[in-house]
């Protein structure tokens, strides 16, 4: 069955000081696509993004709406000068009978809605963001980065939310995970084209390395047969008086050719050197805990951390992951407890906060100036594992252009401040990395290079990371904080900490309220063992119960306002609607849960 576009950009070329960004290029969205944008950071994947939400225009080409479509556009830093709380800007251009959506997604996505937009932090601001383009609920959604910022439970809300979603999207983001759970289509921008694969982001690796292998092969025969060819050309000639011109020209088309590909950006040239070796030890922890008023980090936490161990830690935002690490490597005092750091340590430290980071600086200044890096009396050359080296040339090897050098921190995109951090960190000898946050927007190249360093690395790595995927290849060992104090070790990464984590107990059946009873006869009774997908389900379904739960109590607190019918007959209606569907469809997921807990308890 055809599907009708939703969006189409044909022919479009576009321009960013002289330099091309694209160029002929063409995208069609269609009805029910989940499409994963993906491509090298400064591909122009953000810049593609806002030309589909129509905030940027082409040089040349069309952008065609379908009639009645409506886009809507998740932007990285969005702008809430105008209002004045986190809660106000999300309700902003809603009726108010679909208010109660934002506060469904605030509460999925963690944001307080009565947060002042002064005080509110840059990640606090995206939320706000991604709750006020979920509750607007547009047929087309443009998602740029929006797993940033996020905690693996709140990036789990939302896989859910838009899985469950009727719309269409298109997503930018370097979590693997949410792409390949998500997406059903792929387009990859590359060297100002763009192609599309009929398959999620799980087959994109595959098919990407595909590609560079037969271009690879195509360029190694058309320079095998340039060879050739001037081989004959200046060999043929004492043979002959007279040239084959038409065979020159040829020779000449083919020369052209081949300088009119444009050749793959390369990998940048990270590298670790651990130096001197730690002592055997690194950390030994015993019994520490820690609490700020009420609220405790973590209680009776024994730990002993061994060299070239990785050591990941996860949990929700705000439960205490980089108060631990300053807690194990001595920056935080504990309650009670000892730490006891080994021999020999060299720490390099990445910070999630970009703090290392002048943004009134050059990114030459960024490296020069800084003392770690500086050699004496000169203003070009800094020392990278023990030697010195041109500053150009060691920002070239993370694929920073030459034009860049002296532009100011601030006008780095977030992939690029995090490439510049890695730079500063591996020019740096360390025998102990801390790693806070690292994959945040660093495209999927240079996370797939970041964890073969890491790999490769002698010393020992402690880790914070919402990354499922970046945890299951780098961590040894992840500590789970879970709130109330309670921090529990684990072997191995994230998957293997969600298959060792105690089970919460499902096959209590729910409560169901009167106008919900389920007769026992619909219940079926089979004694089939359950399959993954019957368990996934019985896994989420209880949240789901609990959504809709939450947003029919929202529909009849707002029901229930005296004279809403009276004066607001239309809005009356609408919420109306809304509640019965609502719950219709909280019976449906019931029954469906009852059934699933009946089969399992059989």
């Amino acid at each position: 069955m055809a599907r009708a576009p939703l969006i189409q950009l044909s022919n479009v070329a576009l321009t960013f000081g002289g330099n091309p960004v694209f160029e002929d290029l063409g995208v069609i969205v269609q009805t029910d696509d989940r499409v994963s944008l993906v491509g090298r950071n400064g591909s122009g994947k953000s810049t593609l993004m806002k030309v589909m939400a129509g905030l940027v225009d082409a040089d040349e080409g069309s952008r065609v709406i379908h009639p009645g479509v409506r886009v809507g556009y998740m932007e990285q830093d969005p702008d809430l000068t105008a209002f004045s709380t986190l809660g106000d800007y999300a309700f902003s251009d809603l009726d108010e009978a679909d208010h109660y959506k934002v506060e469904i997604a605030a509460e999925g996505l963690k944001f307080d809605p009565d947060r002042l937009v002064r005080t509110a932090s840059g990640g606090e601001r995206r939320r706000a963001a991604l709750a006020k383009l979920m509750a607007e609920n547009p047929e087309l959604m443009l998602l740029d980065e929006p797993t940033n910022h996020l905690d693996i439970e709140a990036i789990s809300w939302l896989e859910t939310t838009l899985r469950e979603s009727r719309n269409s999207f298109v997503v930018i983001s370097h979590d693997r995970t949410f792409l390949t759970e998500l997406t059903r289509s792929t387009l990859w921008i590359d060297r100002g084209s763009v192609r599309r694969l009929d398959q999620g982001f799980g087959s994109f690796e595959s098919w990407r390395d595909k590609v560079w292998e037969e271009e690879d092969d195509q360029r190694h025969k058309l320079n095998r047969k340039i060879k050739a060819e001037s081989r004959w050309a200046v060999e043929g000639i004492s043979a002959r008086r007279k040239r084959n011109m038409g065979r020159v020209r040829a020779l000449e088309e083919l020369r052209a050719e081949r300088a009119s590909q444009i050749k793959r950006q390369s990998n940048a040239a990270m590298a670790l050197d651990s130096g001197k070796k730690s002592g055997v030890k690194v950390i030994e922890a015993k019994n520490l805990s820690l609490a700020f008023g009420e609220f405790k980090i973590f209680d009776n936490l024994s730990l002993t951390v061994q060299r070239q161990d990785r050591i990941a830690i996860v949990g929700p935002n705000g439960v205490g992951k980089t108060t631990l690490i300053n807690t194990l490597i001595g920056q935080q005092k504990p309650d009670s407890g000892t730490v006891k750091l080994g021999t020999n340590l060299k720490i390099a430290m990445f910070d999630q906060g970009r703090s290392q980071l002048d943004p009134a600086l050059s990114l030459w200044e960024a490296l020069t100036s800084d003392p770690s890096m500086a050699v004496s009396g000169s203003s070009d050359q800094i020392m990278v594992r023990g030697y010195p080296k041109h500053v150009v040339g060691y920002l070239k090897d993370f694929l920073f252009a030459e034009e860049q050098m002296r532009a100011p921190v601030r006008s780095l995109s977030g992939g690029e401040k995090a490439r510049l951090i890695l730079a500063r960190l591996m020019a740096q000898e360390s025998n102990f990395l801390i790693l806070d946050e690292p994959t945040n927007d660093l495209d999927i190249e240079t996370l797939d290079l970041l964890q073969d360093v890491l790999g490769q690395y002698d010393g020992t790595v402690l880790l914070v990371s919402h990354d499922r995927d970046f945890l299951d290849r780098v961590a040894t060992t992840t500590i789970a904080l879970e709130g109330a104090g309670k921090a529990i070790v684990y072997a191995g990464g994230w998957s293997d900490y969600q298959a060792q984590k105690p089970k919460i107990e499902t096959t209590e059946p729910r409560k169901v309220n009167n106008s919900q009873k389920v007769e026992r006869s619909k219940i079926k009774t089979q004694n089939n063992p359950i399959t993954f997908s019957e368990k996934h389900q019985l896994k989420i379904l209880p949240k789901k119960i609990e959504r809709l739960e939450a947003e029919i109590n929202k529909l009849e607190e707002f029901l229930s306002q005296p004279d809403l019918f009276k004066n607001y007959p239309v809005k009356f209606k609408k919420a109306t609607e809304i509640l019965i569907e609502r719950q219709e469809k909280l019976s449906l997921t019931e029954l469906e849960w009852l059934e699933l807990a009946e089969k399992v308890s059989h």
